[in-house]
């Protein structure tokens, strides 16, 4: 096992514990027209993709597209209706205690005795996973790892919303996880322990775990993942490379130094303009020649341009694209 890296947290250098390595090239999670069913409520329709080892897989969408459901049948806690998941190899369900050993899964909120300290509930993970194994996690690294050194005995009821998540993404790494499941780990956590906490997750995925970040924080997203996966309606809309969907959709940014006379444009250049503010424009998904031809009839009406570039969508622009606005 490779010697354990060192990260920075409130300045000091800590020793990240060594995490397991699995095989980069095939998918550590496959799911293969998955669907999750409440009675009549189709929640999850026929739905697959797949993540990788070494990478950060974003699960995105709407409150209620189906991505939670898909989540808790790849985490082993709720049956599948129909269609097949893997995860490291193993069905999720009828292999979840070997799993288990193998996975780490971080739950957006509750899950502790309101007055149980921080460094007794990563000891007593610490020592349940590493039951059978020839090396553990140390806890008291664990604690100095997410930034709860000075709260590590301070009662779960006292700590802050953002170290609640510190020491939940812990307890999820007490288990030095193969594949790791996180819902919203920066939820509530403030400026600093976000930079920790992305720190912490693009380290364990440049050390071959497999990360599945389940987030509406679309910004934090982009910033960290990999893969994207758009989830609507119970369907996935969009799989792929961060690159990838975001080359989808291609933005182009007009700034004039007066207001446009929508009106007074030929139709097949007002149709594509969006206005955002006076003297702002955007056109998404532009084809080709649109944009000289538009640089032609500014031109030619000797109206100045600020700014007129083209470049990939944010993350955040496809999202809102796919999903008609919603968040």
């Amino acid at each position: 096992m490779l010697p354990a890296p060192t990260t920075k947290v409130r300045g000091v250098s800590v020793d990240v514990p060594s995490f397991s390595r699995i095989n980069r090239d095939e998918p550590s999670l496959v799911v293969d027209h998955l669907s999750v069913r409440y009675g009549d409520l189709v929640a999850v329709d026929a739905v697959s993709f797949s993540a990788y080892a070494g990478q950060v897989t974003a699960v995105l969408g709407p409150n209620g597209a189906g991505k939670t459901s898909t989540i808790e049948v790849c985490e082993g806690l709720r049956r599948a209706s129909s269609g097949h998941v893997r995860v490291l190899g193993l069905d999720p369900t009828k292999d979840h205690r070997a799993l288990a050993n193998e996975m780490g899964v971080m739950l957006q909120e509750g899950g502790i005795y309101p007055s149980a300290r921080p460094i007794d509930v990563v000891r007593q993970f610490c020592g349940l996973y590493g039951s059978g194994k020839t090396q553990f996690a140390n806890p008291q690294e664990l604690i100095d790892l997410v930034g709860l050194t000075e709260r590590q005995k301070t009662s779960w009821r006292r700590l802050s919303g953002g170290e609640k998540q510190r020491l939940s993404l812990a307890l999820a790494l007490a288990s030095q996880p193969r594949i790791i499941f996180l819902d919203e780990p920066t939820s509530g956590v403030d400026v600093n322990g976000r930079a920790t906490i992305r720190d912490i997750i693009r380290r364990l995925a440049d050390d071959g775990v497999t990360v599945i970040l389940a987030t509406h924080e679309l910004d934090e997203a982009e910033k960290i993942c990999d893969r994207v996966v758009i989830f609507d309606k119970g369907k996935v809309l969009v799989e792929g490379t961060l690159d990838d969907v975001r080359k989808a959709r291609r933005t182009v940014r007009l700034r004039t130094v007066r207001p446009l006379m929508l009106d007074d444009m030929p139709e097949n250049l007002a149709g594509w303009l969006i206005e955002d503010a006076p003297c702002d424009y955007s056109i998404e998904d532009a084809p080709q020649g649109l944009i000289a031809a538009l640089a032609v009839w500014l031109s030619e009406r000797g109206i100045d341009v600020v700014e007129l570039r083209t470049g990939m969508a944010s993350l955040e622009d496809v999202f809102k694209k796919l999903t008609g606005g919603e968040s």
